[in-house]
């Protein structure tokens, strides 16, 4: 996940900040973590969680009786530290692909160079100038009557019209060391119909345009060797999903943790235990 320059982590997740004032906005991706339920994230962290194990099996015997309780956390969190890893790299492959679509100095980071040299390979496949192609790249977007925000990472002109006329592109980069460079998420629809009906576009100099009239939208997978770039059908219908996701989230954010237990007629309340936890 990139870091927009106007978007703040809270407890309840990332919120943009908006120039002109007025109530934080939540983001996108703040909206679908929160609304949307990550179903492949358990087969893939108990994968992991047991590949650990079996890799480490002579170890993991030596410490379950005089280690366990130590050994109990660093195995909880292998899959918490692999997404992180992933996630450090996917922000710094959109980083790099900002500053070769901005024609601005990449970094030299051999972990990022073969995801950046598919997408240069992606946009001589396409003929793509850069000067006269690229319409804008890690943009922010808001829709301020519907309260949320997000940041596109690319809009480009392609030539898939008729008579390869050019069409305006939202497009999406998506990076994964293991997934195909095939493979979409439904929720990506959601997230690109988002960007796409918003609003406004926020300027440099925080100053709003109006949102231009995006003709396709799609994913663009960036793999070490491999890339693909995916349409998803992100129309108006996705958009009214994605809203309603986008009022549960606020609900979600709002709802209180904890409820008072009802009591029956004639019971008090037990009194409050006091307990105190043993220093690790």
């Amino acid at each position: 996940m990139t870091n927009p320059r106007l978007a703040t982590d809270t407890d309840n997740g990332r919120y943009y900040t908006d120039p002109a004032g007025g109530p934080a906005l939540i983001s996108v991706t703040n909206v679908l973590a929160t609304a949307v339920a990550k179903h492949a994230l358990i087969p893939w962290a108990v994968k992991l969680t047991t590949e650990h194990i079996l890799d480490n099996l002579t170890e993991v015997n030596d410490r379950i009786d005089d280690d366990r309780p130590a050994l109990t956390r660093e195995i909880k969190a292998v899959h918490r530290q692999v997404k992180e890893t992933a996630g450090d790299l996917g922000d710094r492959i959109h980083t790099a692909a900002e500053h070769h679509l901005l024609g601005s100095p990449v970094a030299d980071d051999p972990e990022v160079a073969p995801y950046l040299a598919q997408l240069v390979l992606w946009l001589a496949m396409w003929g793509v100038d850069l000067n006269e192609h690229i319409e804008a790249t890690e943009i922010t977007v808001f829709h301020r009557r519907l309260g949320y925000a997000g940041t596109a990472d690319l809009l480009i002109w392609l030539p898939t019209g008729p008579d390869r006329s050019m069409e305006l592109w939202l497009i999406d980069f998506k990076t994964s060391a293991t997934r195909s460079a095939k493979s979409v998420y439904p929720e990506n629809t959601l997230q690109l119909a988002a960007l796409r009906y918003a609003e406004t576009v926020l300027l440099p100099d925080d100053t709003d345009a109006p949102m231009p009239a995006i003709q396709r939208t799609g994913v663009l997978n960036l793999r070490a060797k491999s890339h693909a770039l995916v349409e998803m059908p992100a129309g108006r219908d996705a958009h009214a999903a994605f809203r309603g996701l986008l009022q549960g989230a606020r609900w979600l954010h709002d709802a209180p943790s904890t409820y008072p237990a009802l009591l029956a007629p004639g019971q008090t309340a037990p009194a409050r235990r006091r307990t105190t936890r043993k220093a690790t």
